[in-house]
């Protein structure tokens, strides 16, 4: 019987190999509603496989995977947004001939990246005023507002990155996954990141993948450390930073490629 709280994700015992390496290793956590869940590792620890392996773009080998109180098995990564599962890429990925009001509108169905405009005719004009409402409400909440008819080369990298977040908020998403959103932002910028962040989890289940420890310490009510694809510590962000797994794993990070 699932005792979770509603909107809780669940990793149990998961097991991802990509041929004779083993990417993950019996991996288990729980990331909370209306909490920040941090994964931290060095590189190759397997933190984006994990991502992965919960949108659907890589199936386990053993264990499951469950948002709340349904099994991820058999999801496919275009159902994401209709299960209220949302997640940011490393990188942009932002289609340079859509506008940005545009690109946002792409995040309620990824089925439409496909091809926006035939996706968009076929809606009802009500339905794509709502469409264009919502994105233009997730631009408001990133502080983007005034960007909704600019192309996306027309901007510098931080706000391309917020328009990536706005892209992600438009699905309302009760689980959003975050794969290293402070790539390439200043320290400014990474402080309106770990607000924004801790924003957005005040209504949705948030798990974040970064190497920026500060954002991490700032943002995260708790941490889960991979290292070679197993869980070597899991905490509030004082506790494990001060674990001894995992500056060993971390003065060690020169092995891991």
């Amino acid at each position: 019987m699932n005792r979770s709280s509603p909107g809780t994700l669940q990793v149990q015992d998961v097991t991802v190999r990509f041929g004779g390496v083993t990417a993950l290793d019996g991996v288990s956590l729980a990331a909370a509603p209306r909490q920040v869940t941090g994964i931290i590792g060095p590189n190759g620890a397997g933190k984006t496989t994990l991502l992965n392996a919960v949108c659907g773009f890589v199936r386990p080998d053993a264990g499951q995977l469950i948002f709340d109180g349904t099994s991820l098995a058999r999801v496919r990564p275009h159902r994401l947004a209709r299960m209220g599962i949302a997640r940011t890429l490393q990188g942009l990925g932002l289609f340079p001939r859509l506008s940005v009001l545009e690109n946002v509108m792409v995040g309620a169905d990824c089925r439409a990246r496909a091809g926006f405009w035939t996706a968009l005719a076929g809606l009802p004009d009500a339905d794509e005023r709502r469409l264009r409402d919502r994105a233009s409400e997730a631009l408001s909440r990133v502080g983007a507002a005034d960007l909704a008819d600019r192309m996306p080369d027309q901007l510098p990298f931080g706000m391309r990155k917020r328009v990536v977040f706005a892209r992600a908020l438009v699905a309302q998403p009760r689980l959003l996954l975050l794969d290293e959103p402070a790539s390439g932002l200043s320290e400014a910028e990474l402080g309106e990141l770990g607000e924004l962040i801790s924003d957005v989890a005040a209504d949705a289940c948030v798990v974040v993948v970064e190497h920026r420890i500060d954002l991490m310490m700032a943002a995260c009510n708790s941490i889960v450390v991979l290292d070679f694809g197993k869980v070597i510590a899991t905490g509030n962000p004082a506790e494990v930073l001060t674990d001894p797994a995992v500056t060993t794993a971390y003065l060690g990070a020169t092995g891991h490629g």
